[in-house]
């Protein structure tokens, strides 16, 4: 009899175990994000302490914007979306992509005129002397009629009567970091991106900001997208305006919308 019953607590508390696991596994989900390539330092950190918080599994995706956007209108299955700009995400949510009330606006960035190295500062403006800058050099960008990055960069060049002058001497990059990648190793003398990216980069100088007036804000929006709908994507939208999330953006140079 003893050894019947110590069968059966035996049993018992395995089966018991075994439920519980099974639980776990349930409330543990993965959650895929569209993010833009200027979050690449922020978003490693943040998926680092979301899963440890959470116990879900963040796959990030990062890329630049315009070519993220298409992904998604194409099907690709993403749960989160974060644009570097409302155009992108305007397009998506005009598409019916988007959870209907599930976007909001989740950061500012600015851009700056980064050369290779150390340089001294210069007088962001009309008179800028951009051509006699860049000698025979290129100016690093990122594609300036599809990603966020490169369409502020060229509307600030426009805003201040530059661009006709250096857009022979434009190299465009997929993406915002490989333009800053341009310019870390040499092969571009200057560029234009985020001040967010060139936090992220010792080996090249911010000489110069854009005023905020010679471009449209740089807004990054966030929204849920509408393939599926499950409590892990609310818990990281909500993870997003909390406090380690936004220190982690601050850290990065990004400025969090409403903070």
């Amino acid at each position: 009899m003893t050894s019947e019953n110590t069968r059966r607590r035996a049993w018992f508390a395995s089966t018991v175990a075994g439920l519980a696991l099974m639980a776990g596994a349930a409330v543990a989900d993965e959650v895929t994000v569209f993010a833009a390539a200027s979050m690449t330092n922020a978003m490693a950190e943040i998926e680092q302490r979301f899963e440890a918080a959470t116990g879900h599994d963040l796959v990030v995706s990062l890329a630049g914007s315009s070519a993220l956007a298409r992904q998604i209108q194409q099907g690709a299955p993403a749960d989160i979306f974060i644009s570097a700009n409302p155009g992108w995400m305007d397009a998506l949510e005009k598409d019916g992509l988007i959870e209907e009330g599930q976007r909001y606006d989740l950061l500012n960035n600015s851009i700056v005129l980064i050369a290779h190295g150390e340089a001294d500062p210069v007088e962001i403006g009309p008179g800028l002397d951009l051509v006699g800058l860049l000698g025979e050099g290129r100016l690093a960008m990122a594609l300036v009629d599809a990603v966020p990055a490169g369409i502020y960069g060229k509307a600030a060049l426009e805003s201040l009567d530059l661009w006709d002058g250096v857009q022979t001497q434009v190299a465009q990059s997929d993406n915002v970091r490989a333009a800053l990648a341009l310019v870390a190793t040499g092969e571009a003398p200057y560029g234009i991106v985020y001040a967010t990216d060139a936090a992220a980069e010792d080996k090249v100088t911010v000489i110069g900001t854009f005023p905020a007036d010679t471009h449209p804000p740089i807004v990054y929006p966030v929204a849920d997208l509408a393939n599926r709908d499950t409590p892990a994507e609310a818990e990281f939208l909500d993870y997003l305006r909390g406090p380690e999330a936004r220190e982690a953006f601050e850290r990065q140079g990004f400025v969090v919308v409403g903070q």
